[in-house]
């Protein structure tokens, strides 16, 4: 958790851009029930936390321009808590979050019920489930009924503005992703250093998963791909369950979380420590097409340059290799590379692996801004039910990196994690 006064002061700016008269309304995530009475992980919604720093489920802020902030909480329940674990309370929410007041949760429909009498516009992230289903219940209340139209008129998303307050990281956000990658790159450097023939996918998850716990990460950002062969070029591959075969690459997707930001890296190395040629040729393709692409990631370039820069050195690489016609220009006009390479290089990067924030403004794609967090992923996908020559069949390759936007150019979060061929051979080798 940072210091209070950085969710003050977000706060503050987030009410800076509501107009006079306005109410916010954010929801807290619920726990999910995985089954029966066993509950799934508890994960903060992302805007909640942005704006609170508070960890704990079933809360809901409320703040406007003129107005206290107020936290609706779970109240002390020393009962509950022997089961469950410790609330803080609606008494020690000022001491502990900053935030000016705190109620029991139960108070919110009286409370909701007199400020939406005195404003004129309501703001929510249209997005969340429950603070939609909160402000639709405020609004329906019966001390409401005369000013119901006007309310149901004057709503607005407020993820526009929290989804541009996110995209741009502070000093304390960029110092904490520093530490997701980190220590996403040391789950990679253990995988390389453990992977042997005969382990399953699952076996190989786990070595990743565990070094991130004990180099300090209480959680997985997303769920770990690791795809061995054939399995590598199925883009979310969760199964895990297949053996890892000698002669084969392996795919791993798999990043942390550090006080919720998301580290995100794929590496793609052989089974069993040695690439073949057919391997070794896609393989400088794809990280070839990374190096020019994260060298367009400047600020002021298009943030399209960097997947276009990436596609048109595959094509190219895939015309070379005699797995695509051309001319060059033909193939990229016609998308000839669309069977080996169907997503977009890169994807903002935050408190959620693929982050909020617009690609495009009025139409036209954003242009990359110091402050961005965005990962650089190229890959090829060559199946073997596809009509490429023999020898590249069964092969799938990613290479994914977390990219900070600076002033003095992109700087790359996860390079700890070798991905030159020969460094990652001789870090298998021991």
């Amino acid at each position: 958790m940072f210091s209070l006064h950085v969710y003050q002061e977000r706060r503050q700016r987030l009410k800076a851009l509501m107009p006079e008269k306005s109410l916010a309304i954010i929801a807290a995530a619920a726990e999910v029930i995985r089954n029966r009475d066993a509950e799934y992980p508890f994960r903060q919604s992302s805007d909640f936390w942005y704006l609170t720093g508070f960890t704990e489920p079933d809360a809901v802020l409320v703040i406007g321009p003129g107005q206290p902030d107020r936290l609706f909480v779970r109240p002390k329940h020393p009962e509950q808590e022997v089961w469950t674990g410790r609330r803080m309370g609606p008494d020690h929410v000022k001491q502990r979050l900053g935030i000016d007041q705190g109620y029991p949760l139960e108070a919110l429909d009286t409370e909701l019920k007199t400020l939406l009498c005195e404003i004129a516009w309501v703001e929510y992230p249209f997005g969340c489930q429950t603070s939609t289903a909160i402000v639709d219940q405020a609004i329906k209340a019966k001390g409401l009924r005369s000013r119901r139209s006007d309310l149901l008129s004057h709503r607005a998303d407020l993820s526009r503005h929290l989804g541009q307050a996110r995209l741009i990281k502070s000093r304390q956000e960029i110092e904490v992703m520093k530490e997701a990658g980190r220590i996403s790159a040391q789950g990679h450097i253990a995988a390389m250093q453990a992977c042997e023939p005969g382990m399953t996918e699952d076996q190989l998850a786990s070595v990743v998963e565990h070094q991130f716990r004990m180099d300090g990460s209480p959680s997985i950002a997303y769920q770990t791909i690791v795809g061995g062969g054939d399995n590598a070029c199925i883009l979310h591959y969760v199964d895990r369950t297949d053996r890892l075969r000698s002669g084969d690459l392996v795919l791993i997707d798999a990043g942390c979380e550090v006080f919720g930001y998301a580290g995100d890296i794929t590496r793609t190395f052989p089974v069993n420590g040695s690439f073949t040629n057919a391997q070794a040729e896609l393989y400088d393709l794809v990280l070839s097409a990374q190096s020019e692409a994260i060298a367009q990631m400047v600020v002021g370039k298009s943030i399209k340059l960097f997947h276009e820069t990436a596609v048109r050195r595959l094509t190219e690489g895939l015309i070379e290799l005699n797995i695509i016609e051309g001319p060059l220009e033909l193939a990229l006009e016609d998308k000839r590379y669309l069977p080996y390479y169907m997503h977009g290089t890169g994807h903002f990067l935050g408190l959620d692996v693929h982050d909020v924030g617009a690609y495009e403004h009025e139409g036209q794609p954003v242009e990359l801004a110091e402050g961005m967090v965005i990962t650089c992923e190229p890959g090829l996908y060559i199946s073997l039910s596809s009509d490429a020559p023999a020898r590249y069949r069964g092969i799938g390759i990613r290479i994914e990196d977390d990219v900070l936007i600076t002033g003095h150019g992109p700087e790359v979060l996860t390079a700890k994690v070798p991905k030159e061929r020969a460094e990652i051979e001789a870090l298998m080798r021991g």
